[in-house]
């Protein structure tokens, strides 16, 4: 079954076209990736589903569980389950840490959000007590929202760059976090340039110039980060004998 249906979605920013007649289908609980060059396209695909205020006035069809999600904004579409990890987290001052997490959870409970925390990679007794501010770095930031997502339960999780500012011993805690919320039932949505986290994933889509351009199984996908080609019709395709490549 499908929980997210996009089809022939554009969008322009400031004149400039975005995104070009993409179509994709998110089947339920499962983990997507979406893969592609910088440029492509897949932040801007993501800020569309939710709803962001620069990305609202797009034509084609999102629909959300069988719903047309035109003209509802970002918190309406969080009402509805569904959620977005920045690749770069705000700072929110004059919250502490189990007060950011707690903010949406459903389970409000301290030994909830304390699971939360140790799922994402914090230490509960390091982090209670700190301020959920510039004082933390990027990385921690970055665990800090998995954790709110994880208390949050959504139907729904779209990650950008889950792997940005995390070092190599907390990324196998991020993995795990994210098989919680498939397990949980979560549709996750990867984000990334990443070949390892491209392989968490149990499908995959790789756009280009707005489009997708290929998907299916994350072996099929892979050849991506090998070759740096995209298989399209680009002007400056080389097997069009053209100079240049995509």
């Amino acid at each position: 079954m499908n929980l997210l249906e996009i089809d022939n979605l554009g969008l322009a920013l400031n004149g400039t076209p975005i995104l070009d007649g993409l179509d994709m289908d998110l089947w339920e609980g499962h983990v997507h990736a979406v893969v592609g060059p910088n440029g492509a396209g897949k932040s801007t695909l993501a800020g569309t589903v939710m709803g962001l205020e620069d990305y609202r006035r797009y034509t084609g069809e999102i629909r959300f569980d069988g719903t047309s999600l035109a003209g509802l904004g970002v918190d309406e579409r969080a009402r509805l389950g569904m959620t977005l990890g920045w690749q770069e987290p705000a700072r929110f001052e004059g919250l502490r840490v189990p007060e950011f997490v707690r903010l949406a959870a459903r389970d409000k409970d301290e030994d909830a959000v304390r699971s939360c925390l140790s799922r994402s990679g914090l230490d509960p007794d390091r982090y209670w007590d700190r301020a959920a501010d510039k004082t933390l770095s990027g990385g921690e930031r970055k665990k800090l929202e998995l954790a709110s997502i994880l208390a949050m339960q959504p139907r729904l999780v779209m990650l950008d760059e889950p792997d940005s500012g995390i070092d190599v011993e907390s990324l196998s805690r991020i993995h795990d976090a994210i098989g919680a919320l498939k397990a949980g039932g979560a549709t996750v949505v990867l984000i990334t340039h990443s070949a390892e986290v491209l392989d968490w994933a149990e499908h995959a889509f790789l756009m280009c110039c707005g489009r997708i351009v290929d998907k299916g199984n994350v072996d099929k996908i892979s050849h991506y980060f090998k070759d740096r080609c995209i298989p399209c019709d680009h002007k400056n395709r080389p097997d069009l004998g053209q100079e240049g490549a995509p």
